[in-house]
């Protein structure tokens, strides 16, 4: 009688547990990861939509008040600011709105613009000096103005520009 020893192999059918748990630790990474840049890219959005906003506000602003004289056309040099019990719709010169403040923001035609109604509008007029526009001088005192609007949203800053106006 002849004994052979026979052995036997084994065919793998699949994945070890070890194997299945490290592939489903790999694809749950994976997802966290895909979930918290999706949430990164839509802050990052929100934060160009209110940029846009506020810049789109701001020049809501420069337009509004290009066509207006830098002084008052009936008192002259007289006051700086609005005149006493002047409101929005009587302003007829850029100093009258120096120190307003409109939320919601105002367009073009002194319309409220009820659907960015967590924006506001503040503005600053002052006088600067002739050689150093970065200069704040007396009211009236010389030609030029430096307007700045700057733009809140829910009491946060989000955009300011700046421009100087010749009397």
């Amino acid at each position: 009688m002849n004994l052979t020893r026979q052995t036997c192999s084994f065919v793998r059918g699949g994945f070890t547990l070890v194997e299945a748990m490290i592939a489903m630790l790999i694809i749950g990474l994976t997802i966290a990861a895909l979930v918290a840049s999706t949430g990164a890219f839509t802050r990052s959005n929100a934060a160009g939509i209110d940029l846009s906003t506020a810049e789109f506000l701001i020049e809501e602003i420069r337009e509004l008040t290009a066509s207006l004289p830098v002084v008052d056309p009936e008192t002259s040099t007289a006051t700086f600011g609005p005149e006493a019990g002047e409101t929005l719709g009587a302003y007829d010169d850029l100093d009258d709105f120096d120190g307003a403040s409109f939320s919601p923001p105002i367009d073009i035609n002194r319309s409220a613009l009820a659907n960015f109604a967590s924006f506001t509008q503040q503005i600053q007029v002052q006088n600067v000096a002739v050689s150093n526009f970065n200069s704040v001088v007396a009211d009236h005192s010389t030609n030029f103005v430096r307007v700045t609007v700057t733009i809140l949203t829910n009491g946060a800053a989000v955009s300011s520009a700046t421009w100087i106006r010749a009397r």
